[in-house]
């Protein structure tokens, strides 16, 4: 017997009420699905864990134990074990101060040191009060006042605040030399990078390089690049060890593109320093007679670091409430680093990677953290190798909203999805992390990560799967 029009759409519509009336769980179980059965999902590792935001009781959760590189996700674990062991108030502090003596006719006789202390924001753009014509004119005008006209000895970038190695192991060459593959410094400057300004050529499908900003004159660019067809955008990837004085650029650069150019990273942020200290002074007829150099190197020749014989300034960062907001606002990979290597410094162990990673690992498992759930190996997640299961990164962003320093981590959250969610994103891994508050006044805890994905556009399908809260 056929049904009747106004039957068949009352059976619709009963329907479609049907769909709208299911726990957002329920829908959240067919959408996981959905995705699980998609041909970019076919090979790879699918996780998903969502808490009750309230009580910490796990609502849904898919492979939530198995440990997946998370990408930039893991920045609210290094953000958050910052925020309860250094405060939210702690600043760096760096230091400019000179040795040897100054003569009646302001001729300092020795040298003159920026002693790091480890701040990734000096220089930076970011905040007025470090922007870096604001730290020059800072140092120009403490030396002025200390009377010094010329400086016959070095100007000392003193790095050795913390170890040697800038790059923590683990991280891929292809992303070593580009401003995302800074490496953190004890004596950090501008974020550890220029730009590169570039222009691609129909003619002969070559590429210019226009210029570097700054100007690196102790550097070497050697331009590979070939013009990409138009509308292929930016395939460019720097090739510049730390410590090394030879940039490779490898890569295409699409015809028509609208940005001016590319950035790299600093092979050595504490010369690059002493380096710009000297030229600003140049410029205001302060003369220096050698050549600037850094702790680091002194130390490599086995020459002392000169001790600070009189202080002429101490410039403290920006809070890290602050840098706190930039990390994960803008997912700042040079950030975590330092802050990985802070948080060993300042808990007495030997400044390196590994340690910073150790305490993080060690601050949860006191919290109740399986340290088998936390195979962390740096404190940006750029490492592919970093392994955190969704399950525990979902605990720690429970644990922390008991904090006092909660609402400050939670405005660090960019808006993805109409969520406050931290993104993550390496080759073949997307991942998703943080809160969300639905229309019904539901609160839950998200963590949502897929590893070895095919394709592109993965993250409209992750999304998907989250509308399911709403």
């Amino acid at each position: 017997m056929m049904l009747r029009k106004p039957t068949l759409l009352l059976f619709f519509f009963l329907n479609a009420m049907l769909a709208m009336a299911q726990p957002p769980i329920q829908k959240l179980e067919r959408a996981f699905k959905e995705l699980a059965e998609d041909q970019q999902t076919k090979y790879a590792i699918l996780s998903l864990c969502v808490l009750d935001a309230q009580s910490g009781k796990m609502l849904f959760g898919r492979n939530e134990e198995i440990g997946l590189a998370t990408a930039s996700t893991l920045k609210t674990i290094t953000s958050a074990t910052a925020f309860s062991i250094l405060g939210k108030d702690f600043q760096y502090q760096t230091t400019l101060g000179y040795s040897g003596t100054i003569s009646a006719n302001g001729v300092l006789k020795g040298d003159l040191i920026i002693v790091g202390g480890g701040d990734p924001t000096l220089g930076s753009w970011r905040y007025p009060n470090t922007r870096e014509g604001v730290i020059l004119n800072q140092l120009v005008q403490a030396i002025k006042n200390a009377g010094i006209k010329k400086i016959e000895g070095r100007i000392i970038g003193d790095d050795s605040v913390w170890d040697t190695q800038n790059t923590p192991d683990g991280w891929i060459w292809q992303d070593i030399g580009n401003y995302f593959g800074a490496g953190a410094s004890g004596l950090s400057w501008r974020e550890n990078q220029f730009d590169i300004h570039l222009r691609a050529n129909a003619s002969d499908n070559s590429v210019t390089v226009l210029k570097a900003v700054p100007e690196m004159p102790y550097l070497k660019i050697v331009n590979e690049l070939k013009a990409g067809a138009q509308g292929t955008g930016d395939n460019v990837y720097a090739y510049l060890p730390p410590l090394g004085n030879t940039a490779y650029l490898r890569g295409t650069w699409g015809l028509g593109i609208a940005k001016s150019g590319v950035s790299a990273a600093v092979p050595d942020p504490a010369f690059d320093a002493a380096f710009r200290l000297q030229d600003t002074l140049k410029r205001s007829g302060i003369i220096t007679s050698a050549a600037p150099a850094t702790g680091r190197q002194l130390i490599a020749d086995q020459e002392p670091i000169p001790s600070i014989t009189q202080k002429l300034v101490t410039i403290s960062s920006p809070s890290l409430t602050d840098i706190v907001y930039w990390f994960n606002k803008k997912s700042v990979n040079l950030y975590g680093e330092n802050l990985l290597k802070t948080l060993a410094w300042k808990t007495g162990k030997k400044v390196n990677t590994a340690n910073g990673a150790s305490v993080i690992i060690n601050h949860w498992a006191g919290k109740g953290v399986n340290k088998n759930a936390l195979n962390i190996l740096d404190g940006s997640g750029l490492s592919p190798g970093t392994r955190v299961t969704t399950s525990a990164m979902a605990n720690i962003l429970f644990q922390v909203q008991k904090e006092n320093w909660f609402p400050e981590y939670y405005a660090s959250f960019p808006d993805n999805n109409g969520m406050q969610l931290k993104s993550g994103s390496i080759k073949d891994v997307s991942a998703f992390a943080g809160y969300y508050t639905n229309s019904s006044g539901n609160k839950y805890i998200i963590v949502i990560n897929v590893n070895n994905y095919s394709g592109s556009g993965i993250n409209k399908k992750l999304f998907r799967v989250l509308d399911a809260l709403k």
